[in-house]
Parts: C-alpha cells; sequence; structure tokens
C-alpha cells in the first residue's frame, strides 16, 4: 500500500530534523533544543514503525528528553513533549499496572509543564486528556481480550466490534492530537533553529 503524500512529506521532515540533531549532538551534546527536537522526532517517526520498533523508538525519545532536562530542568516544551512520549508509550504497553506507573508519570510531566507557563491551552488540554488516558487503555485492552475470546453470535460479535471500533477511534483521535502537538513543536523548534542571526547594533 502506498503511503499518502502528506506522511510521506512528514516522514522526510521529522527524518531530516531526526538526523540533523543527531549531526548537532556531536558538536554540542548540552544543547537542550537540540535534544527537544531529536526527542520530538523520533516520537513522530515512531508513528511509521510497528512492534518493537515503534517502542523502541519511543523509548529512544523518552531518552533524549529526559537528557535535554538534564540540561535545563525548566523547559516546559521539552517537560510537555516528554509527557507525550511518556503517553505513547503507556498506551503501547499491554500490562496494566506498568501502563498506570507510565500514566501517572505523564501526568506528572504535564502538570510541571501547565506549572510553568500556566497559560499555555495546549498544556492545559493535555493535562485534561490525560486524567482520561488510562480508562481508555483499559477499555482498549478489554475490548482486545473480548474481541479475541469472541467465538459466538454475529449479533453479539457486531456489538462488540462496535464497541472496539468506537474505542479505537477515541484512542486514535487521542494519539493524533498528540501527534499534530508534537509536529508542531518539532516543526517551530525546527524553524527557530534555521532563523539568521539578527543584524549587529
Amino acid at each position: 500500500m502506498e503511503m499518502p503524500q502528506g506522511d510521506f512529506d512528514r516522514l522526510l521532515f521529522f527524518e531530516y530534523a531526526r538526523k540533523t540533531s543527531e549531526t548537532n549532538y556531536a558538536k554540542n551534546p548540552l544543547d537542550a533544543d537540540n535534544l527537544t527536537r531529536w526527542g520530538g522526532a523520533l516520537l513522530e517517526l515512531s508513528n511509521f514503525q510497528k512492534g518493537t520498533e515503534c517502542l523502541n523508538m519511543i523509548e529512544d525519545a523518552v531518552s533524549k528528553l529526559e537528557e535535554a532536562l538534564e540540561v535545563d530542568p525548566k523547559r516546559h516544551d521539552t517537560v510537555w513533549c516528554l509527557g507525550n512520549a511518556l503517553m505513547s508509550q503507556a498506551f503501547l504497553t499491554p500490562d496494566l499496572d506498568v501502563a498506570e506507573v507510565i500514566f501517572k508519570k505523564a501526568s506528572q510531566y504535564f502538570q510541571q509543564a501547565v506549572d510553568e507557563d500556566p497559560g499555555n491551552g495546549l498544556y492545559l488540554k493535555s493535562l485534561e486528556l490525560s486524567t482520561k488516558a488510562p480508562q481508555l487503555h483499559l477499555e482498549i485492552q478489554r475490548q482486545g481480550l473480548v474481541h479475541q475470546a469472541t467465538t459466538g453470535g454475529s449479533s453479539a460479535s457486531n456489538v462488540k466490534a462496535s464497541k472496539k471500533r468506537k474505542s479505537g477511534e477515541l484512542k486514535y483521535d487521542f494519539l493524533g492530537w498528540v501527534i499534530l502537538a508534537v509536529g508542531i513543536v518539532a516543526w517551530v523548534g525546527m524553524a527557530k533553529s534555521h532563523l539568521p542571526p539578527p543584524p549587529p547594533r
């Protein structure tokens, strides 16, 4: 199946951002802006992966974002991006207890981002949605297990399929919103890094 042009463009953009960040890291490993862009690019690129490759890329994104926070712990955009990476990781974690711990950690990062920049609507929305994420994850897991165990009649399976579809749509709405927001942050970061220097005074 061929990739839509918009997705292909996103893939190229974030792959370029990843490579640029990797090159810049070799020059200056203590650049929190660069580490944040790198983590954001990895998180975006994880959407083009499947299974363990996707999870490994998310874990790499988390690592880069945590490294950025070691350099500058008050960077609210990095804190927020780390919350998004953890949310993605939690949704891909089948163990409900482990996922719950990751969701709580993500919520703490969203709260920290809101504390650092209280007027940011994106951070507030992320914090609000993070409170609903564990229940959504539970529903997705439950529906998946119910669907696997289904062996019976067509009307029961149609109802279950409809519930699973609604749950899946909600999950993708949430994750799509997170991905869009991370993409915007990464794009703005890339644009800022390529601005010409200010004229001398």
